[in-house]
């Protein structure tokens, strides 16, 4: 697996954890306040894997 794909799929699952916060019912304003954070990390992960391997992006 390439280094770009990597990265990208840690942002990834890192970007999954602090979602699941901020989406419970109850949950505190840290929480919400994580998930543009959260939203920002799995947009750019799922980027770096699509745009990982020649040609065109996924």
């Amino acid at each position: 697996m390439k280094r770009k794909a990597m990265i990208g799929a840690v942002l990834m699952v890192v970007g999954t954890v602090l979602f699941l916060p901020g989406l419970l019912p109850g949950a505190s304003q840290l929480a919400t306040l994580a998930l543009l954070p959260a939203a920002v990390l799995l947009t750019y992960g799922t980027y770096l894997v699509g745009t990982s391997e020649k040609g065109r992006a996924v």
